[in-house]
C-alpha cells in the first residue's frame, strides 16, 4: 500500500517515527482511559446515581455500542473531511460528551457514554490512517503499533490512575482528568500535526466496494477472536491473582502492570516484524496466547510461574496488533478510513464478547482460572484463519 503524503516530505532517521505519530498515540491514551476507568468506579457510580449495579453496567455497554455500531458510519460521513480537523473535532466532541455526562443524571450519562464511544471510534480510525500517511510504506505496521500503544497504556495506567484519583475525590475526578487530557490532546493535534490526505478525492462508493473483499473480513475475524482470547484472561486476572495465586492485595496492581509492560514490548517487536512478515507475527501471537493461557489455567497457584506468564501474555497479545492493522491497510488500500473504523469496531467487539464467553463457565461454578481455557481455544481458532490469509 502506498498512501501519498500531502505536503513536504520529512527526512527522518530510519529508526525514528514522526512526532505526529506519538501525538496520535497520546490522544488515544487520553480517550481510551475513559473506557477502562468506568469499570473501576462502577459501584460508586451506582450508589451516587441511585441505580442498581446491573443497571450501572449499562454505562459500559453504551460506550461499547457507540464504538462497535457508530465507528464505520462515522468513517463514511467524515470521509471527505480534512483529517487533522476531524481528529480535533472528535476529541472535542468526546471531551464535551464526558463533561456533560458528569453533571447529569443516569439517562444523560447513558446517552453521553454512547456519544463518547462514537467519537472515540472516529478518532481511533482516523488516527490510524493518519499515522500511516506520515510514514513510508515499509513502516506502516510500526506506526500503527505506536498508535495502538496509547490504548494499552490507557488499559494499565490511565484506567487505574483515574480510579485512584476517584478514590481520593469523587468518582467523577478521574473523568474530569480525562476531559483535561483530551482537551490538551486536541490542541496538540491542531498545532503539531501536518494536514494529510489521499492524493485523489475520497470516494464512498470505492470504499464500500473495497469492504466487500472476503480477505478483509477474515482479518476482522482474527481480530475479534485474538482480542477476546487475551482479554478474557486479563478481565479476570485480578480475581485469579487475589483468590488463587494469593498475591497480596498491594501487589496485584504491580503484577497487572507487567501485562502492560509486556504489551509495549509486543508492540515494539510486532511493529518491526509485521511490515515484512505479518503472518509470522500473527501466528506467533496466536500460539503464544494459547500456550500461556493453558499455563495459567493449569498452575494458577504458582506465583513464580504466574508473574512471568502475565508479562509474556502481554507480549503475545500485542505482537498481533501491528500485523492486524498492516493486513487491513494492505488489503483495503482503497478504503483506509472505513476499514480502519471497522478494525476498531472489531477490537471492541472482541473485548465486549468476553463476558458472554465467560458467563456460562463461571455460572456453572468453575473457578476464575477456567476462563483461560476459553482464551486458549479462541487463540487456536485464529491459526487456520491466519493460514487462510497467507
Amino acid at each position: 500500500m502506498n498512501l501519498p503524503i500531502v505536503g513536504p516530505v520529512q527526512t527522518l532517521e530510519p529508526t525514528r517515527l514522526p512526532t505526529g505519530v506519538y501525538l496520535l498515540s497520546a490522544g488515544l491514551f487520553a480517550m481510551g482511559s475513559a473506557e477502562f476507568l468506568m469499570a473501576g468506579v462502577l459501584p460508586r457510580v451506582a450508589a451516587d446515581l441511585d441505580v442498581p449495579l446491573a443497571t450501572a453496567g449499562g454505562l459500559i455497554t453504551a460506550f461499547a455500542l457507540g464504538v462497535v455500531l457508530g465507528g464505520p458510519p462515522f468513517a463514511v460521513l467524515s470521509l471527505r473531511w480534512p483529517r487533522r480537523a476531524t481528529l480535533v473535532a472528535t476529541q472535542a466532541v468526546f471531551a464535551a460528551a464526558v463533561a456533560v455526562g458528569l453533571v447529569g443524571d443516569y439517562r444523560v450519562l447513558l446517552v453521553t457514554r454512547f456519544v463518547s464511544g462514537l467519537a472515540y471510534a472516529g478518532y481511533f480510525a482516523v488516527a490510524a490512517v493518519t499515522a500511516i500517511s506520515l510514514v513510508t510504506p515499509d513502516r506502516t505496521a510500526r506506526a500503527s503499533g505506536v498508535v495502538v500503544s496509547g490504548l494499552s497504556l490507557a488499559m494499565v495506567v490511565g484506567g487505574p490512575a483515574g480510579t485512584l484519583l476517584g478514590h481520593f475525590t469523587s468518582w467523577t475526578g478521574g473523568f474530569w482528568g480525562v476531559v483535561a487530557l483530551t482537551a490538551v490532546g486536541a490542541v496538540a493535534c491542531a498545532l503539531g500535526l501536518p494536514e494529510t490526505g489521499p492524493a485523489e478525492r475520497p470516494s464512498v462508493a470505492r470504499e464500500l466496494v473495497t469492504m466487500r473483499e472476503p480477505r478483509l473480513w477474515n482479518v476482522y475475524a482474527v481480530t475479534i477472536l485474538s482480542t477476546a482470547a487475551y482479554m478474557i484472561t486479563f478481565n479476570y486476572l485480578s480475581a485469579i491473582l487475589a483468590d488463587v495465586t494469593r498475591v497480596p492485595g498491594a501487589w496485584v496492581p504491580a503484577v497487572l502492570a507487567l501485562f502492560g509492560v509486556g504489551a509495549f514490548a509486543g508492540l515494539s517487536i510486532g511493529g518491526r516484524v509485521a511490515d515484512r512478515r505479518p503472518h509470522r507475527a500473527l501466528a506467533a501471537g496466536g500460539v503464544g496466547i494459547a500456550a500461556l493461557s493453558v499455563v495459567l489455567a493449569v498452575v494458577p497457584d504458582r506465583v513464580w510461574v504466574v508473574v512471568p506468564v502475565v508479562f509474556l501474555l502481554g507480549v503475545a497479545a500485542f505482537v498481533l496488533n501491528p500485523a492486524l492493522y498492516g493486513r487491513v491497510f494492505t488489503i483495503a488500500a482503497d478504503a483506509p478510513t472505513l476499514a480502519g473504523a471497522t478494525t476498531v469496531s472489531a477490537f471492541q467487539l472482541g473485548i465486549s464478547l468476553t463476558p458472554v464467553f465467560a458467563a456460562p463457565v463461571l455460572a456453572g461454578g468453575a473457578p476464575a482460572p477456567a476462563v483461560s481455557w476459553i482464551g486458549a481455544a479462541l487463540a487456536l481458532l485464529t491459526l487456520p484463519l491466519v493460514a487462510l490469509d497467507r
